[in-house]
């Protein structure tokens, strides 16, 4: 490293020179009060060394920007499709197609039908480098097909698209509560979708093994990686049962995380997920390749009291995902709690990324805290954690089975409700909700559309269901 000019003026300060300053400023009070923990009961220190020997992260490419996803939820596939074209034209690279009743769609969606999709894809152009991302529901499982239809009929070479299909029915009987199908039975519905789009000649990935799920009802790190983790498995192994070799069945998982606006802790989660997902090929016999993982801005830590500190917060979330080595953000317009985004939020969401990409030049260095004392120490502890928790769920049978033992949904609630409490005690605080309200605020303007409501299915299989909450709720 070349010598900085202005440093060499000053002496080298050492671990102890650091330590000292910190004795003085804590007036002999003890360095143990400047520790903090996470809800997965992770030590954080106030200072670290550099990390020795740390290596990136194979992950998204050095200069590689991650893809700019926009929702498309509004139920109206008329206009969906109006917003979607102008944030195409406006920056976005790539469209998350919400479906009604899926992980989310927070009350919104499509409906999933044959003509709905080929409305809201009215004019865009699935062979340009376009990325789609679908968020499905047990409701609208049969979009896939209808979507690989539509590409049939425009004429359209599967292998041209960029479709990340998202199946997901792990996720989405854990956020209903239940399945019409026991998992075997499902498992078989969800090879038979898999293969109806993957022999047709697209590339994929097909399945979405989607931690948000734990995110959203208050989990914390190390459980939505756990879940993530097990899902993915459970569809490993389902695909394999199908004839799918390993090394192909794997290609066909992505990854969705949750991100908020805790930056260190968000960047140490998205790490962990890859030393994870590397650690459980090398288990399988594979060499590792970079998995696929896509980011949500968190749902629980948007308000519906004072709106525009939301915007902040998704910044935040933005750049924490972003320097984890995500590969595609979906942004909440700042309204989401309130309602249908309007263009304005929208654009604010767009906007986001393109500042923290193009004037901020976030995507320029691959893995970014690499050799961080801090954030390798985090994202080493967070592994330990969620490797264990991993583990405690395939004891119980995997994901399915513990969701259908309560086990997953009882270590949820316990880290909800010790994130509520410290909300009310005021060891945490929302801005704009819990502390700082604002007298005189003015309501946000949200698009006039109804919430969609869906018929409930038949549940053979039952269990408490992982429903999303957002943490403000309870003072608002």
């Amino acid at each position: 490293m070349p010598e900085l000019p202005l440093a060499s003026e000053f002496p080298p300060a050492s671990r102890e020179d650091w330590l000292g300053l910190v004795d003085k400023v804590l007036k002999g009070a003890p360095f143990e009060r400047l520790r903090s923990k996470t809800y997965d009961s992770l030590t954080i220190e106030p200072i670290y060394r550099r990390a020795a020997d740390a290596k990136p992260i194979a992950g998204r490419g050095a200069g590689a920007p991650w893809q700019i996803l926009q929702r498309v939820d509004h139920p109206d596939p008329a206009a969906a499709n109006a917003e979607a074209l102008h944030d195409l034209e406006n920056g976005a690279s790539g469209l998350s197609l919400v479906f009604a009743g899926s992980v989310g769609a927070y009350g919104y969606g499509l409906d999933g039908s044959a003509a709905a999709i080929a409305r809201a894809l009215d004019g865009v152009h699935l062979d340009a480098g376009i990325s789609v991302e679908l968020d499905l529901s047990p409701q609208t499982k049969d979009v896939g097909a209808r979507l690989a239809a539509l590409v049939k009929q425009r004429v359209i070479t599967p292998a041209a698209t960029t479709i990340r299909f998202g199946f997901d029915p792990i996720g989405a009987m854990a956020v209903a509560g239940g399945s019409p199908l026991a998992w075997g039975e499902l498992a078989q519905v969800f090879n038979s979708a898999v293969q109806e789009v993957s022999s047709q000649g697209f590339k994929g990935p097909f399945a979405a093994a989607d931690g948000r799920v734990i995110h959203n009802a208050g989990g914390s790190e190390a459980q939505e990686l756990a879940f993530a983790l097990a899902a993915a498995v459970a569809y490993l192994r389902a695909l394999e049962a199908a004839g799918i070799p390993l090394d192909v069945a794997r290609g066909m998982i992505f990854f969705r995380l949750a991100a908020d606006s805790d930056q260190f802790l968000t960047m140490a989660k998205f790490r962990a997920l890859r030393k994870l997902w590397a650690r459980l090929e090398e288990a399988s016999g594979l060499a590792p390749e970079p998995v696929f993982i896509s980011a949500e801005t968190a749902w629980r830590m948007t308000t519906r009291r004072d709106p525009q500190v939301n915007m902040l917060r998704a910044a935040m979330a933005v750049v924490a995902a972003g320097l984890g080595g995500a590969d595609a953000i979906s942004v909440l317009p700042f309204t989401a709690a309130l309602g249908l985004p309007d263009r304005f939020a929208r654009r604010v969401a767009r906007n986001t990324q393109l500042i923290l990409l193009d004037e901020s030049n976030l995507a320029k260095v691959a893995d970014p805290a690499a050799g961080s004392g801090g954030i390798e120490d985090l994202t080493a502890k967070l592994c330990a954690s969620a490797w264990s928790l991993f583990q405690e769920i395939e004891r119980a049978g995997g994901a399915a089975a513990a969701l259908e033992q309560n086990l997953i949904q009882k270590q949820v609630a316990a880290v909800r409700a010790e994130r509520e409490q410290a909300l009310k005690d005021g060891r945490e605080a929302l801005t704009g909700a819990t502390i700082f309200p604002n007298p005189d605020e003015v309501p946000a303007a949200v698009l006039n559309a109804s919430a969609v409501v869906l018929p409930t299915l038949p549940k053979t299989v039952s269990f408490d269901p992982l429903a999303p909450r957002r943490l403000a709720e309870p003072f608002e």
